[in-house]
């Protein structure tokens, strides 16, 4: 009897130990950092309005098809994309400017985003892409 309670606490605690030293769980996910070519970057635009009505309307030419008019990756093209589009009313509040900036700079197709997001470098100015970063940030849950 004794051995066999012996036997038992030891399973337990050798269970718990590599419980312990396996996390016990999944990963927790991190974002990448921002390349220095973007990091520190702020808004010039930012709370203006007219800056935000202009991003508006470059959103809904340009992002709308796959992100959705209210920015919850519900598009009419999000259905035949994986992974689907950002939920950007949530992004809007986690992220800072340079980490927007640099994502629709440099789009998705990149570790660990691997999306079919188009880069907008080279196709919209700085002011334009920092107007869709007012605009997003309207979107704010």
């Amino acid at each position: 009897m004794k051995r066999t309670l012996f036997l038992l606490i030891t399973v337990l605690v050798l269970s718990t130990v590599i419980l312990a030293a396996c996390g016990g769980g999944a990963p927790a996910e991190t974002e990448p950092e921002v390349p220095a070519e973007y990091a520190g970057k702020t808004n010039p635009f930012a709370g203006q309005a007219d800056a935000a009505t202009a991003g508006g309307a470059l959103y809904a030419e340009r992002c709308a098809s796959c992100h959705g008019a209210t920015g919850a990756g519900d598009g009419p093209a999000a259905a035949a994309l994986d992974p689907k589009p950002a939920d950007l009313a949530t992004v809007a509040s986690d992220q800072a400017d340079d980490f927007l900036f640099w994502r629709i700079m440099e789009g998705g197709a990149m570790e660990p985003f691997n999306s079919s997001m188009p880069a907008q470098k080279g196709i919209l100015t700085d002011d334009q892409v920092w107007q869709l970063v007012t605009f997003i940030r309207t979107l704010a849950k």
